[in-house]
């Protein structure tokens, strides 16, 4: 189902709130269908959000530690998404 969203666990340094919660985002996204948050979807999504996020985090700390780290890079890891991350802050 979410093929965009990249294993967490095993990552050095080790997977910031901020990766932990864009994954969830993702996935929230994903299951709800809501792409765009309006003020009717807002609550429920972002509760969401933060129920994932929560979960997410519980489940990398109490799990062992991976013995290869994962194959792919985070989104918020890889280059071409902190430059358009940087540019859109410029805009904005």
């Amino acid at each position: 189902m979410c093929r965009n969203i990249t294993a967490l666990r095993g990552l050095e340094p080790a997977a910031t709130a901020e990766e932990i919660e864009a994954a969830a985002r993702q996935y929230v996204r994903k299951v709800s269908g809501v792409q765009t948050v309006t003020d009717n979807t807002r609550e429920a999504f972002e509760r969401a959000v933060a129920e994932v996020t929560a979960a997410t985090t519980r489940l990398l700390e109490e799990l062992p530690p991976r013995k290869q780290p994962p194959t792919t890079v985070p989104p918020l890891r890889r280059p071409e998404v902190q430059a358009r991350m940087a540019a859109k802050a410029t805009k904005g």
